[in-house]
């Protein structure tokens, strides 16, 4: 095949090893001299070739006058395709398109390892394919040099408009080089599309249209197949066994019906696949391989599929949902068909969706022809015939058959043979479908169900009607109620302007009018009248009750007895704290302020405290007594708040009285023996048992569950007494807490915190700072022979 431009015959080279005879149209027209370096709109039919269209196009701008491409380095060229599909795709075309010149191809696609796509990068590349999402990443990352970009082809520009890729489009064509060329390709020219094309491209931009809008896809059979409405999926398998296609995608709209479809095909023997947007890249790449290599026939996918997969032995698209709008049933479509190949797509149309199918084949300018589908019959005429005219009858037999095929004969006759060959056909394909009519609706249940007689009844008059507003779905709750029967004993109930026709059961009379006594009334007061004979209903019209009141009368009517608002009593308000006692006086039907019940000074509340007015000054506050600390608070540097021996709290405090109506009560510590204690002594002996007495008064109940006697383990965690274990993690502040390790002095009064060559210098002192006795290896005795000041050791 020969090109005109002389730089390109590596890619002439290339096409003809790949069998191309001739160019497709939209191929001829990039080939146009006045067109090489000119930004171009290209609309052109589904599966006409356009990605070898815009390889050759792009071409003489990346050779320049070299047919081989210089060194890999920064990008020359972007190709921008929607999905990931196409955009693996566009690279395996060009790898073979530009092998000869020395390509070197990078793709950078959502669902791969960003990473490696980065490597690739660094290490160079010619041509890099993208989605657009993936490509503005790499840009924004700064791992994708835009600044050799010579090209920039943007395919199946509509429908990354769809898609909602505008802005990114937008970005990446602003950080590309306002010298490189622009091409736009797509099967159809929005509005959007133009609007794009008339920002980002030259003035001499060139509209290539290679499709007249008014003849259908030549290589494409469309057929629209009217099925029943509970037939669609037994029609579906008609037509994959009638056309018993190389390749055949079945469209849907979800993922929930290609799930669906998938199983059934599975359970029917179809070797099936699915492709949807809940599949993985991996899983989605598999799917595809498995269909061009034959070890799956039919993929059940959704729209992702329509844009540009190229399976090259697909002959049938079946439409199991009609699609949304018109181009996206012509790229559906465009799937099969291609590169001169024929192909058949079909739509399952049922009664109900007939009106859609045929105003989608009017704007798509499509003439489709009208039938039903492959019955069960014309399947097995279609097996026969190709089982007939199958080429294995005429192939000679290999050496190794003949023998078998001797034995064959010999054994069996012509009749057996050709029967058992037929019945291991049928056992290897999926038998068809008998399809119900497409005229015949089907019936719904309550239809199917036969309808009760009724039975013998007698009919009774009520002396209340519409004008009393009676309705049925009160009267039959109120017979039943009355004449102690059920609903299955009440017929028909027509209501009249002032009166009410009921049918009841004759063998529920007699004990329907026992129950109601010898009034014969209901409760509502309306009078029960036995008839003689059965009214005529036809003649009876059926009566609606009275309208109701508009709304503004029956409001007025509801408001007419009520007070007027200033008759009404003020509603009560809370009562104002202390400091606003004087404003208040002043309102005379304003009830006195009512204390609140104390809270406690500890307690957590969810709502803000109450601040006092900058003109008052501090609120006045208890103070504590001299020697008063917490005795098991965990202070954060501050003064600690009493807290219950014992109790844990969540918040780490107790509750004390507190109120914003009546100062803070000072604590008596003669009440609260178990809360408040003296201050710990430095020179108060310790003990070596691991846990104190509680604080307080000696002997005295603790505030809340006892802790317990000396040596007992208390409840909760323990007090912060000297000689105990802290209460949480040492934090070495002075708030009443160990400072440094266990075995060191609590901080407070008490003398700083020493180290553990001073412990064990005071520990060999006894009183009178005379030195104790050294037990042996010099250490000093434990138990009562130690000094006050000794502290405690611990195993380690």
């Amino acid at each position: 095949m020969t090109l005109p431009h002389p730089t390109m015959k590596p890619l002439a080279d290339a096409l003809e090893r790949r069998g191309y005879e001739t160019l497709t149209p939209v191929q001829h027209e990039m080939m146009r001299p006045d067109l090489i370096e000119a930004d171009l709109l290209v609309s052109a039919q589904t599966g006409s070739g356009k990605t070898v269209g815009f390889g050759l196009a792009i071409a003489p701008t990346l050779l320049g006058d070299s047919e081989m491409l210089p060194p890999a380095a920064a990008p020359l060229a972007l190709i921008i395709a929607p999905t990931r599909e196409l955009a693996l795709q566009v690279k395996r075309e060009f790898q073979w398109l530009y092998q000869d010149a020395g390509v070197v191809m990078a793709s950078c696609v959502g669902g791969m390892d960003m990473r490696d796509e980065r490597r690739a990068l660094d290490r160079g590349a010619h041509i890099v394919v993208a989605t657009p999402g993936r490509l503005r990443d790499h840009i924004m990352r700064g791992s994708l040099d835009m600044g050799r970009i010579r090209a920039v082809v943007l395919d199946e520009a509509d429908e990354m408009l769809d898609l909602g890729f505008k802005d990114d489009l937008e970005y990446i064509l602003s950080e590309a080089p306002e010298t490189r060329r622009t091409l736009m390709f797509s099967a159809t020219v929005p509005r959007g599309i133009a609007e794009l094309s008339k920002t980002y491209l030259k003035d001499n931009a060139v509209r290539v249209a290679t499709t007249t809008g008014a003849t259908q896809h030549a290589d494409i059979e469309y057929r629209a197949l009217t099925a029943a409405y509970d037939g669609t999926e037994g029609a579906i398998i008609n037509l994959l066994r009638f056309y018993e296609a190389q390749n055949a995608i079945v469209f849907c709209n979800t993922r929930a019906t290609v799930a669906r479809l998938v199983a059934r095909f599975a359970n029917r023997g179809f070797s099936v696949v699915a492709l949807s947007g809940e599949l993985s890249q991996a899983e989605r790449t598999h799917a595809l391989q498995a269909m061009r290599d034959g070890r799956a026939r039919v993929c059940v996918a959704t729209d992702v599929a329509a844009r540009g997969i190229d399976l090259p032995n697909l002959e049938l698209v079946i439409h199991a949902e009609l699609p949304t709008n018109s181009e996206t049933l012509m790229h559906r479509s465009g799937r099969t068909g291609r590169a001169g190949r024929k192909g058949v797509s079909a739509l399952v149309v049922t009664p109900k969706t007939r009106a859609k199918a045929e105003r989608l084949l009017k704007f798509a300018k499509i003439t489709a022809e009208w039938a039903l589908p492959p019955s069960a019959d014309e399947v097995r005429a279609k097996d026969e015939d190709r089982l007939i005219n199958d080429p294995v009858w005429t192939e000679p037999l290999n050496e190794g058959e003949e023998d078998f095929v001797a034995r064959l004969t010999a054994t069996y006759t012509a009749e057996q043979i050709a029967g058992a060959y037929l019945r291991l056909f049928y056992s290897k394909h999926s038998a068809p479908e008998e399809l119900p009519d497409p005229d015949i609706r089907p019936e719904r249940k309550r239809d199917t169900a036969p309808r009760k007689t009724f039975g013998p009844s007698s009919w009774l008059k009520l002396s209340v009607g519409a004008n009393e507003r009676a309705e049925a779905r009160w009267l039959l709750p109120t017979l039943c109620k009355a004449g102690d029967i059920t609903r299955d004993d009440i017929g028909a109930i027509r209501v009249q302007a002032d009166e009410t026709y009921v049918e009841l059961l004759s063998s529920a009379l007699p004990g329907f009018l026992k129950a109601l006594g010898p009034d014969a009334a209901l409760d509502g007061g309306a009078k029960v009248v036995v008839m003689d004979k059965a009214p005529d209903l036809a003649a009876m019209p059926r009566v609606a009750p009275p309208p109701r009141e508009d709304r503004g009368e029956r409001k007025a009517h509801r408001g007419a007895d009520r007070p007027e608002r200033a008759e009404r009593s003020a509603p009560a308000r809370r009562a104002p704290p202390p400091s606003e006692a004087p404003e208040w006086a002043d309102v005379p039907d304003r009830a006195a302020p009512v204390a609140q019940a104390p809270r406690s000074e500890g307690m957590k509340s969810h709502a803000p405290k109450a601040k006092p007015r900058a003109s008052e000054g501090e609120r006045p506050r208890a103070a504590k007594a001299e020697g008063y600390k917490s005795a098991g608070f965990k202070s954060h540097g501050g003064a600690g708040k009493p807290k219950s021996e014992g109790m844990k709290s969540h918040a780490g405090k107790t509750h004390a009285p507190k109120s914003h109506s009546a100062p803070v009560r000072e604590m008596d510590p003669e009440v609260h023996r178990g809360l408040d204690t003296p201050k710990l002594r430095a020179d108060k002996p310790r003990t070596d048992k691991p846990y104190a007495k509680p604080a307080g008064k000696p002997g005295a109940k603790p505030y809340g569950k006892p802790a317990g006697k000396p040596g007992d383990k208390p409840f909760g965690k323990p007090a912060a007494k000297g000689g105990d274990k802290p209460y949480g993690k040492p934090t070495g502040k002075p708030s009443g807490k160990p400072a440094g390790k266990p075995w060191a002095k609590p901080a407070g009064d008490a003398p700083a915190p020493r180290t553990n060559a001073a412990a064990n210098a005071s520990a060999r002192l006894g009183p009178g700072g005379k030195p104790l006795p050294a037990g042996k290896g010099g250490k000093p005795r434990t138990g009562a022979a130690r000094g006050p000041n000794a502290v405690p050791r611990r195993k380690p």
